[in-house]
């Protein structure tokens, strides 16, 4: 089969779900909505910012005059912690129940106008360990099954706000996409007495046509049925099963390649380049160790330059993903981006 030529379906093993590929549409001309491709530009302070130091949040509280990263309770939370519980069942049509759970925002730093790309790894280092503390400090508590690290960049994600940040909800139960994927982790364990992940990023490497970029404890890949145009993959290579069982070497390491992710995006395209990327870890309970390998998913909006983006609409909505850039094009034009 020639998978840059004929149409065809790729299997997701995380997921159990299709995409469906046609590499030949990449010729046809683009007549839909283009972006127009605007560098911006933010000052290192901005005085309207929530998030700048010393500067007022909407509830009031002021932030302190922090260094490094910061971390608060999210003034506007999309779970609380004393939610009461409930159910609702009418014939098993109608279903709810209530949800419990914590939200945090963390600045990665006081300065406005920085991004993981712009920041040196003397910054950036104090990100990964901060999520490390906060990952093992809420998957500790009682009423936590999951906790979910992620980052929005750039207003077409929907982030409302540029200053360098991420957040972090916790929730009572595992979210969707997260049990899919254990899910197929846990029946792969049984079946293959193996990680799934352990297998694929094997390989992954003894092919060598999506991997972006690695060092000596991550790796960088567009997966081989990735559904965004330029999606990719951060794996860990050993098993580990959250960012609390990194090393001090292996957290360093992170950060590199944090860094690396980013800036290929804003080099291959226009700074700052939009994204959606969300680590993927244990969840709580006995076993969980054994079965999570960390890994994040980096999922940009953009189909071929910066100002032609990716809608999901039509046969997407209605039937499956499909795309038509192949991951090994994404793969070659990623590897070939200079790092400056």
């Amino acid at each position: 089969m020639d998978l840059q030529q004929h149409s065809h379906r790729r299997f997701n093993p995380l997921t159990r779900e299709w995409v469906l590929v046609s590499p030949h549409r990449t010729q046809r001309p683009w007549l839909g909505q283009v972006e127009p491709a605007v560098l911006q530009t933010e000052p290192s302070y901005d005085p309207a910012c929530y998030l700048c130091p010393g500067n007022a949040r909407a509830n009031g509280h002021c932030n302190p005059s922090y260094h490094g990263p910061f971390v608060y309770d999210n003034d506007f939370p999309a779970l609380l912690p004393d939610t009461p519980a409930n159910h609702l069942d009418s014939g098993g049509l109608l279903v709810a129940e209530s949800e419990r759970g914590i939200c945090r925002v963390v600045c990665f730093s006081p300065q406005h106008n920085l991004t993981l790309a712009r920041m040196c790894m003397d910054q950036i280092r104090p990100v990964v360990d901060t999520w490390a503390d906060q990952f093992a400090q809420l998957i500790a508590l009682r009423d936590i099954s999951h906790v979910q690290i992620f980052e929005n960049r750039g207003e077409m994600m929907g982030s409302s706000n540029p200053h360098p940040h991420c957040q972090i909800w916790a929730n009572q139960t595992v979210p969707n996409e997260v049990a899919k994927e254990q899910e197929s982790l846990a029946d792969y364990s049984i079946a293959q007495n193996c990680c799934l992940l352990c297998d694929y990023l094997a390989l992954e490497r003894k092919q060598n046509e999506r991997i972006v970029c690695e060092n000596e404890s991550f790796v960088q890949l567009v997966p081989f049925w990735a559904y965004w145009p330029f999606e990719t993959m951060l794996l860990s290579k050993k098993h580990l099963s959250g960012l609390d069982d990194l090393s001090a070497a292996e957290r360093t390491d992170l950060a590199e390649i944090l860094k690396c992710a980013c800036a290929r995006y804003d080099n291959l395209f226009a700074a700052p380049f939009p994204y959606a990327m969300g680590f993927h870890q244990r969840l709580a309970g006995d076993g969980a160790r054994d079965l999570a390998h960390l890994h994040a998913h980096y999922y940009p909006p953009l189909l071929r330059s910066a100002t032609v983006r990716k809608f999901v609409a039509g046969y997407e909505l209605f039937a499956m993903p499909q795309r038509d850039f192949t991951p090994e094009s994404a793969a070659q034009r990623l590897r070939e981006v200079t790092i400056r």
